[in-house]
């Protein structure tokens, strides 16, 4: 499928490219030993997440081995961007910049002091 921004991951899958960054490639028997030890997953379980960890192009699963193919750095981007989306904006300052409505005076003022105080530490 097309280059689009990575499929936000859902839980169980998040839990389970937890372990395989851990392990790295990893073979999927034991992969299933490990999602029972930590996760208390049965192998239909381990099964089901990994096909559709497969199919979002996570993971590659070839010749009963899965290796991560995403990078954690990439799942908490996308994961930030989703937090970010639910939340309305990280904060007050970058919706201001994003939504294109001007700071207000207090804020501008809040905004120069946190960056002297920043430049400052240097």
């Amino acid at each position: 499928k097309g280059g689009g921004p990575m499929e936000k991951l859902f839980d169980g899958e998040y839990k389970l490219m937890e372990i395989l960054w851990q392990a790295g490639a990893v073979h999927s028997a034991r992969l299933v030993e490990l999602c029972a030890q930590r996760l208390g997953w049965n192998k239909s379980t381990t099964y089901t997440v990994l096909r559709r960890l497969k199919n979002k192009g996570a993971v590659q699963h070839r010749d009963t081995v899965a290796t991560p193919l995403l990078t954690r750095a990439a799942a908490i981007r996308a994961e930030g961007a989703e937090l970010e989306r639910r939340a309305g904006g990280l904060s007050p300052f970058l919706a201001a910049f994003l939504g294109g409505r001007k700071l207000t005076p207090a804020e501008a003022e809040e905004l120069k002091e946190l960056i002297d105080e920043k430049m400052g530490e240097g």
